[in-house]
């Protein structure tokens, strides 16, 4: 009965977590549609509308349509009637993925985390199909498979990280304790998976910091020209708050772009651009206001940006390293190197998945390539967190880190073979390190200024003075 009521509340919190994101979106666009339509707006369009959007928002491409009426009144170009928006607002899934995380912690703990993860998984998977189904707009269609499987893909994603991670600290009576078991069966090994999960979580949540971080400071010094932007757009209230929502949605995804930039290979805004520390290329950018924090010039020497991912992979090592030291189970040099290999090798997947969530088109002709690359992406940032994990997990130990090692082994080596006096036969031996300090009548008060004879269990043999050389 249990496990059937940790399948219930998994199911539960996938049905909260898609009811959320699509009320989220639901009610900004209930407000937006009303302002600019009125009463006597087509509500029919909205729903279709507002799934089209959380599918977009879980990975999904949308397949733009423009009437030919329109392209004619506003003059476009015959190639800017049909093309692929495939850019992620990122801020949706990392939503998703984050309580699916949190349902999957729940699961966990109650013993039961792969259950969980699949009735989440099955019931966020039928909220999509519906989703899928009944929302359906000509002018941005979306592929009905990709449509239910990504969605569903994410949540399972982010209910499996957040059980396993849960259930291999606790247990979980199965799979995952055997696995633990296993590894745990050689001593010098065991500590090596939990080292490298510890030291990517600090890995990325020390470059999202980052990444925000300088965000935040190109605001700050270019902010006049986001301004002007927006000025330039010639909107009303209306069309400016919608293009206020749409940029911050895709927060998420411009850190991306600056991790990008910190780490090298930095990203292009259209077909034969780049933006990188090494040098800026651009063309003519569409007038998107937060295009406006883009470098107009860069030199050679901004190349040193690329400390930044160094020293987070050495922030990282150092973190592994003294959790390992502060333990008691300072490892080996092929230990330290499977997890500066782990977590160079982690990070760059994270960073490929990131990268292609990133990237892909955004409008027609040669706005079909923005953001960044996700091989170089990967290669560049999995080097250069390998690199520096490498200097603080492989350099020599410190002198105060093996002193302090010999003397828990020595601690080790009493508490496991005591010496043993008055072990004579048919007589009960008694550990010095366990009887010989102890005081034989109870405890004696804490006194600095006392003398030791005065301490009972600690008796300081007098000598007779017929025992003194001549």
């Amino acid at each position: 009965m249990q496990r059937l009521l940790v399948a219930l509340l998994a199911a539960f919190d996938a049905a909260i977590a898609a009811a959320v994101g699509l009320v989220v979106l639901l009610a900004p666009l209930t407000l937006l549609w009303t302002l600019a339509f009125g009463i006597t707006a087509d509500w029919g369009a909205l729903w279709p509308l507002t799934g089209t959007l959380w599918e977009f928002g879980h990975g999904v491409p949308l397949e733009v349509a423009i009437p030919d009426a329109l392209i004619v009144a506003l003059g476009l170009p015959g190639e800017a009637a049909g093309f692929v928006v495939s850019i992620t607002p990122l801020a949706f899934l990392l939503f998703t993925l984050l309580f699916a995380a949190r349902s999957g912690a729940r699961a966990a703990s109650a013993g039961a985390w792969l259950l969980g993860a699949l009735s989440g998984t099955v019931v966020f998977g039928l909220i999509a199909t519906g989703v899928a189904l009944s929302a359906r707009l000509e002018a941005a269609k979306t592929s009905l498979t990709l449509a239910i499987l990504l969605p569903a893909l994410v949540y399972l994603v982010g209910a499996v990280c957040g059980g396993v991670r849960k259930a291999w600290n606790e247990g979980d009576g199965g799979l995952l304790d055997r696995v633990h078991d296993m590894l745990h069966s050689r001593e010098d090994w065991a500590p090596v998976p939990a080292a490298i999960a510890r030291g990517t979580a600090f890995v990325i949540v020390a470059l999202t910091g980052v990444g925000a971080l300088a965000l935040a400071v190109m605001v700050a010094l270019r902010g006049g020209e986001v301004v002007a932007l927006f000025q330039a757009a010639r909107v009303d209230v209306l069309g400016l708050t919608v293009m206020t929502l749409g940029q911050l949605v895709y927060l998420p995804t411009l850190i991306v772009w600056v991790l990008s930039w910190l780490a090298g290979p930095g990203f292009a805004v259209g077909v034969g651009t780049a933006v990188s520390p090494a040098g800026t290329q651009l063309g003519v950018v569409p007038g998107i206001p937060v295009f406006g924090l883009l470098p107009e010039n860069s030199s050679i020497w901004m190349l040193i940006v690329v400390l930044v991912p160094i020293a987070a992979g050495a922030v990282a090592g150092w973190a592994v390293r003294s959790r390992l030291v502060w333990e008691g189970t300072p490892l080996g040099m092929p230990q330290r190197s499977v997890i500066v290999l782990g977590l160079g090798v982690v990070t760059a997947g994270v960073a490929a998945i990131a990268g292609m969530l990133a990237s892909g088109s955004m409008g027609p002709g040669r706005l079909a390539e923005v953001g960044p690359s996700p091989l170089p992406f990967a290669l560049a940032l999995g080097g250069e967190v390998l690199l520096g994990a490498a200097i603080l997990l492989l350099s020599p130990r410190h002198r105060d880190e093996l002193a302090e090692e010999r003397t828990d082994r020595w601690l080790a080596e009493m508490s496991a073979d005591p010496l043993v006096v008055g072990a004579d036969e048919g007589t009960d031996a008694a550990p010095v390190a366990a009887s010989a300090l102890t005081p034989s009548s109870g405890p004696a008060p804490f006194d600095d200024t006392a003398p030791l004879d005065d301490q009972r269990g600690f008796v300081i043999p007098k000598r007779d003075p017929s025992d003194r050389p001549d």
